[in-house]
């Protein structure tokens, strides 16, 4: 057991954010995906990321997820603009830019897959390109109430989530996002940390505290429910599909919205720590210090895409 949290099986990787390592590493998980995950350099084939983002988001023409263009100038500049393949086909794309501090940070803007396997592969790739450059983390927004995009983040790659941003991009004019307000999680991603090197490896992330630790927001009858509780530890669950909860029932989805915001970047902001995700809720561990039960008043401070193809979008925009 790590500090933490939990190993669940699988191979114990090398220590620590060896360049050299992850890139062995993101080429065997692509390899056996039947991928293959490359930098992209050419206008034709930021054309064809430009493509697979509409087949996802379905953007509004004033809103796309990226532009051709931008992606021409940071890749001219020495963003990150890579692809994912099968065959011939593009199934995934991942656009980040270099962020402050400088020298340490790559910014994931967006990222999205149209086949099982894609993002996972795209992520590995991105952090051996981080490595090789001398860059310690990886940070990207995703919708805290998405529960399948917070499982791979928080479990699957394990990142962890250190700010909570309220209606942080305002409108959204796509598919998955009209008629909702932007809050996201920014995500960090700490590529040397030993639990991220088990989960590149396949090991998923378990935080031990998820082990006996109180309720601070449920569901009851579909619907929200916020609970009082002194536990150190608290779980804050999110809707089994949000995105399905937005088209069908918009008031119960904004009730989930404001009830997270509320409980999850209340706890935030009261220096809560996000150490991971299980059965549905986001495990948090509260500040020592803090007032008993307090859950505060208010926060401080994408994925699968109806229409043509089911698509993963890993947060829109998102790492």
């Amino acid at each position: 057991m790590n500090a933490g949290g939990r190993e669940t099986g699988g191979p114990r990787p090398p220590r620590g954010g060896c360049a050299a390592d992850a890139g062995r590493r993101a080429r065997a998980v692509a390899a056996r995906g039947g991928l293959r995950v490359a930098e992209l350099h050419t206008n034709d084939e930021f054309g064809r990321v430009v493509e697979l983002f509409d087949g996802i988001w379905h953007p509004e023409p004033w809103n796309p997820p990226v532009t051709a263009e931008l992606m021409r100038a940071l890749s001219h500049a020495g963003g990150y603009v890579a692809g994912a393949f099968d065959g011939p086909d593009l199934v995934g794309a991942c656009v980040g830019f270099l962020a402050a501090p400088a020298g340490q940070v790559l910014h994931s803007h967006v990222t999205g897959a149209v086949r099982p396997g894609a993002g996972f592969a795209l992520k590995l790739h991105q952090r051996a390109w981080a490595l090789r450059r001398g860059l310690s983390r990886i940070t990207w927004t995703f919708d805290p109430l998405v529960r399948r995009n917070a499982h791979f983040n928080l479990v699957k790659l394990a990142a962890r989530p250190e700010e909570y941003l309220p209606d942080f991009y305002g409108p959204m004019g796509d598919a998955l996002n009209a008629g909702d307000e932007s809050d996201r999680l920014l995500a960090v991603w700490r590529l040397g940390a030993p639990a991220v090197s088990r989960a590149c490896a396949g090991v998923p992330y378990r935080p031990a505290s998820a082990d006996g630790a109180g309720r601070a927001l449920t569901e009851r009858d579909g619907r929200p429910l916020v609970l009082r509780t002194d536990a150190p530890a608290v779980l804050v669950a999110v809707p089994a599909d949000m995105e399905t909860l937005r088209r069908r029932d918009p008031a119960t989805a904004a009730a989930w919205r404001h009830a997270v915001r509320e409980v999850l970047g209340g706890l935030m902001a009261e220096g809560g720590r996000v150490t991971g995700f299980a059965a549905g809720c986001y495990v948090v561990e509260r500040r020592p210090a803090g007032r008993p039960g307090g859950l505060g008043s208010g926060a401080g401070g994408g994925a699968g895409g109806p229409g043509r193809r089911r698509g993963r979008g890993l947060g829109r925009p998102g790492g």
